[in-house]
């Protein structure tokens, strides 16, 4: 058993600026617990074209609002309380709304816990 908090992570350097936010690394592969979890911040007023090849996501909203948008337009409004889910290594875009907002992200399998994104890949960015 183990207990970890987000000073603890940024201490040890798995504090990711991932191009629109940071995500807190708390669980990685290194845990060999099977999936990583990540307090992870969309700053407000952000959109980022994002897909994830290698790895399925949810994302449980704690705090905040945002959107998220699939690759057939369709939006959906992110708030406390709503999880969505990437099931399907899904494209799609990431917002931040008037508020910066604030996700429990957890990915399978897990993260080695340096992945960045590159925001500047028209196609996206993708790990």
């Amino acid at each position: 058993m183990f207990v970890r908090n987000l000073r603890d992570v940024e201490k040890s350097g798995l504090l990711v600026e991932w191009g629109s936010g940071t995500s807190h690394r708390l669980l990685t592969e290194k845990d060999e617990m099977g999936f990583t979890v990540c307090h992870t911040v969309v700053r407000a007023g952000t959109e980022s074209l994002l897909q994830y090849r290698n790895h399925l996501e949810a994302c449980y909203c704690i705090a905040g609002e945002g959107e998220v948008q699939d690759m057939d337009g369709n939006v959906h409004a992110i708030r406390p309380g709503d999880l969505y889910v990437l099931n399907k290594h899904d494209r799609h875009f990431l917002r931040g709304g008037s508020k910066d907002l604030v996700l429990l992200s957890i990915f399978n399998p897990p993260l080695k816990g340096h992945e960045r994104h590159d925001l500047k890949n028209a196609d996206g960015s993708a790990y």
